[in-house]
């Protein structure tokens, strides 16, 4: 029973003086051992809470999430966590920020220095070890966040927009660098996007949710993040299948867009 399993997970924000929130409603999802799944959907679909639900942050109304056959009851070193600003250490250098959790869980310091030179390799940073992390740029500073989070060996890599705030140059060299780290170390990767063009892009599956109460509306299965890992990213994201899909989907999220602005999905 390898992978991620959601069983109809709920989740209610009750405030106090104010009506309740319904975040989800009844989401079932099944996410096989090395997929690298993308979620997409308008403000307030519920993207980031289930994200949270997955990664122990949150229990869930009702329902469970299971992984590896166990069920998900709070944070746990098998799922690393990977945010939109890169969440660092800035009093420590770019090597011992990776080191940390290796060095938390009292590996070999053999052991974990080896493995820090390896992921240094990894992203692209070699030679960057020393380095203070806020000298680094926002994309450097977000390999450094992966490979930190790579250091925990964990089964699951969870991405909350990691790469919403790089420019799009910048942005696309880093698509490049998760289907290569999807690619070399096997890993299960669930990331959340704004962008359509990005969650096509990277996921060999695509889940669009639709707004409050946060539900699957579409599940898609895709071939670009494979492409993507031998072909240019301008080839891929030019190609007739691709913008046709980009279309399609714009097109989907648009119209939820409108209701939500029209007051038409409630509370």
């Amino acid at each position: 029973m390898d992978g991620i399993h959601i069983d109809n997970v709920s989740m209610t924000f009750t405030l106090p003086g104010a009506a309740d929130i319904h975040a989800l409603k009844d989401v079932s999802l099944e996410i096989g051992a090395g997929e690298i799944v993308t979620v997409l959907g308008p403000s307030g679909c519920g993207k980031t809470t289930l994200l949270n639900i997955i990664a122990g942050f949150l229990s869930p109304t009702r329902g469970a999430v299971r992984l590896n056959g166990h069920e998900v009851r709070g944070p746990d070193a098998e799922r690393g966590m990977v945010f939109q600003q890169g969440a660092l250490f800035e009093w420590l250098n770019v090597e011992r920020n990776i080191a940390f959790g290796p060095n938390m869980a009292g590996r070999p310091r053999a052991e974990t220095r080896a493995k820090v030179e390896n992921l240094l390799n990894l992203v692209g940073l070699a030679g960057f070890g020393e380095k203070p992390v806020y000298q680094l740029s926002g994309g450097m500073q977000q390999r450094v966040a992966l490979a930190r989070c790579l250091a925990n060996d964990p089964d699951v890599i969870l991405m909350d927009e990691p790469l919403g705030a790089l420019d799009a140059l910048t942005r696309e060299k880093m698509q490049g660098l998760i289907l290569k780290l999807w690619q070399e170390t096997g890993k299960t990767i669930l990331l959340i996007t704004h962008s359509v063009e990005e969650a096509l892009f990277l996921g060999s599956r695509l889940i669009v949710m639709a707004p409050r109460p946060g539900r699957i509306e579409k599940d898609y299965r895709l071939p670009f993040a494979e492409r993507g890992l031998t072909q240019d990213p301008r080839e891929v994201k030019s190609s007739t299948d691709y913008v046709e899909r980009r279309e399609e989907i714009l097109s989907m999220i648009w119209s939820m867009e409108e209701e939500i602005m029209a007051g038409g999905t409630g509370e």
